[in-house]
């Protein structure tokens, strides 16, 4: 991954308006409210054994760290969150805002800080949304606050 790139789009994001209606970006998609950039995807695992899967996952938790150790020197120390009770909330009926409603189906938890220029919240996350599906490493920006 190359983080200069990454912080070059997560800057973009941060400070750029959000659209009206959900639209496919340059970088990944954006809604009323939040922007996520896609930063990297792997290929699927449609003929893996699991070893590599298990490799990449390893590596897409290291790019996301990595990216985290520079976020932290701006913002300060993430918190990280589950997204579990969110997903169960969702599961269950309940209207949850985006970006976290459709994050929840994919990403975990998150790496979380609220950026003090612009008020916007930052995540990052790994994503997968099936065992045979790629990796991705996804950075949101985002106005609405975690539920």
């Amino acid at each position: 991954m190359d983080i200069a790139k990454a912080l070059a789009v997560i800057d973009r994001l941060r400070t750029g308006a959000f659209p009206a209606e959900p639209v496919r970006t340059d970088v990944g998609t954006a809604g009323p409210g939040y922007s996520i950039a896609e930063l990297e995807t792997s290929d699927g695992f449609w003929e893996d054994d699991g070893t590599l899967r298990e490799e990449t996952e390893e590596q897409y938790e290291y790019d996301r760290d990595g990216l985290e150790e520079r976020l932290t020197e701006r913002w300060g120390p993430p918190r990280e969150i589950s997204l579990y009770s969110v997903l169960h909330r969702t599961v269950e009926g309940e209207d949850l805002p985006e970006p976290w409603a459709s994050l929840s189906g994919h990403v975990p938890n998150v790496r979380l800080w609220r950026e003090q220029e612009t008020g916007r919240w930052m995540a990052l996350g790994v994503s997968q949304w099936d065992r045979e599906l790629p990796f991705q490493l996804l950075a949101v920006v985002t106005d609405t606050d975690p539920p």
